[in-house]
Order: structure tokens, then sequence, then C-alpha cells
């Protein structure tokens, strides 16, 4: 493990080295910088694709599961398909998160393809960041697939953010929900300058009394461009919601474009959209604190993307 991706490492899954009494695998350019199993969780290589295959047993309670991955230099093209199977009534926490560094001309990009099949009555955290740093010209991107299958009563709960430093991004979520199963989802992105983000849910709410709450939280500054794209299908009995909510800046746009389908009268369906600038009045009150309108407004994002 080189010193960059140690560095990337706290920034993602704030891990100082590797984590101790936990399963872990560490991707480093491409290739597995370090990987730990333990009795509950098992982690193997794959042989037909470039990834790994995560195993957690029946009944697993407690334990957290790293997988995160760092591209430490410029020319990199990283593309990684990581299987989660939980068992069923298995409680687990997975860290997963990207860092992409680039000093130099070249684009250095991340592809990451993480699918889930979660057990009967399961429960999964899945905690996901990403940043891109570096002094280079060269575009830091970061692509994300997340597939999901949840079982009867399974249980997931995606927090994901972004708020620093990568250039594009296109977020892609599809997910099944059978009987009783539930989805939640909390995005949080930031972009500025030139960049780009795009995120796009799917949701099949298959099973009956299944649910799930889409929400995303973003600012958009300097020029940057978002799409906030969510479909939200209830084809039995079900509830859904999405939302996203959006602060632009300067010369930034933000776009949302939500989509509806009930294919039974028992679908309850609902979609939220508020996007603006930050309220005058916010920043007058702040500012006879004694902040200047530049801390003001930073203090506001701060506590928009909490």
């Amino acid at each position: 493990m080189n010193k960059i991706t140690e560095m990337l490492l706290e920034m993602v899954s704030e891990l100082s080295g590797v984590p101790k009494n936990a399963a872990y695998n560490i991707r480093e350019d491409g290739g597995c910088a370090g990987r730990a199993s333990t009795d509950n969780v098992r982690i193997t290589s794959k042989t037909d694709e470039p990834g790994i295959d995560i195993r957690v047993l029946p009944g697993t309670k407690g334990e957290t599961v790293y997988i995160p991955a760092c591209v430490t230099h410029t020319g990199v093209r990283d593309l990684v398909y990581n299987d989660f199977y939980i068992g069923d009534g298995a409680d687990i926490t997975i860290v997963a998160g990207c860092g992409v560094h680039n000093e130099g001309e070249e684009e250095a990009q991340h592809n990451g393809v993480h699918r889930f099949f979660i057990g009967k009555d399961a429960r999964v955290l899945y905690l996901e960041k990403h940043v891109g740093v570096g002094e280079g010209t060269g575009r830091r991107v970061i692509n994300p697939q997340t597939w999901v299958r949840i079982d009867e009563g399974g249980y997931m709960k995606m927090d994901t953010t972004q708020i620093k430093g990568v250039d594009s991004t296109k977020r892609i979520t599809r997910a099944e929900l059978m009987k009783d199963a539930r989805l939640v989802i909390r995005e949080k992105l930031m972009t500025h300058g030139e960049q780009t983000a795009e995120t796009d849910f799917s949701v099949d709410l298959t099973g009956e009394d299944s649910g799930c709450d889409l929400v995303s939280r973003s600012v958009a500054r300097g020029s940057s461009h978002q799409v906030f794209r969510s479909v939200i299908n209830g084809n039995t009995r079900c509830t859904g919601h999405s939302a996203c909510d959006a602060i632009i800046m300067d010369e930034g746009a933000v776009s949302a474009i939500p989509e509806l389908t009930a294919a039974s009268v028992d679908a309850a369906l609902i979609h939220e959209a508020a996007i603006g600038k930050i309220a005058g009045e916010q920043l007058t009150k702040l500012m006879t604190l004694g902040l200047t309108e530049q801390e003001a407004e930073q203090k506001i994002i701060e506590g928009f993307l909490k």
C-alpha cells in the first residue's frame, strides 16, 4: 500500500492503516493492496472478471466490512465488480468509497459495479464516500453502479457522499424489493467549477408492503451541472417516496426528472423537488453574528449537506 492510498483511505473510509478484527479488501490502482476475512465474512477473488465476492453467513451480527478503492496516479482506468451475498437474518455495516488522486494530464477513472443479494430479514448499512484530489489537469472520474435485490423483510440503507474534487460522475442505482422489504437512500453531493454529476435511481416495488425512500441533497457551484433522475415503479400495495433538494450558486444548474408508475390501486407514490438559491434572510442573520458573506454561505452549505 503506497502513501497516497493511505491518505485516500483515511478520507473515504476513516481508516488509519488496515482495519483490525474486520473483513476488508483494499483496492489500489486495479490490484489488491490488502485483504482479510473473518469467521462470518469471506472475501474471495472472482475468476471470470475483475473483482471480489463477499459472503456473509446467515445470522451474522455487528460486523463491519471495508471495501475501499483507490486510484493513485494519472492514466488509470479501473473497473471492478463486487458481489455481496448477505445471509438471512444478518445485520452488518459495509464501508465502501473511492478516492482518485491525479497529478498528471491524463484522466484517472474508477468504475465500480456493486451487486447486492440481501437475504430474508437481513439488514445492511452501506456507507460510500467519493473524493477527488491532486493538482493535475487530468480529470478525476468516478462512476458507481449499485444493483440491489432485497428478499422478504430485508432492509438496506445507503448513505452516499461526494463533496470534493470529482470532475465527472454517473451514479446508477437499480433495486428490486420483495414482500415487506425496504430501501432507504440518502445522497449528499456538491459540484463546482465545470464538474458534472448524474444520479439515476430506479426501484421496482414488487412485493406487497415493500417501500423505498430516496432523498438527494445537493449544491451546484460555479458552472457545474447536475441531473437527478428517479423512477419508482409500484407494482403492488407499496409505498414510495423520492425527493431532490438542491441549492444552486453562481452559474450552476440542476435538473430534477421524476417518474412514478403505479400499477396497483394500493401503490402510494410521492415525489418532491425543491431547487433554488440560498435565502437572503439566512445570509443576513448569520452576517449579523459577525460572519462574512462567504463564511455565512459555507455554514449554510455545511448544515444543508450534514
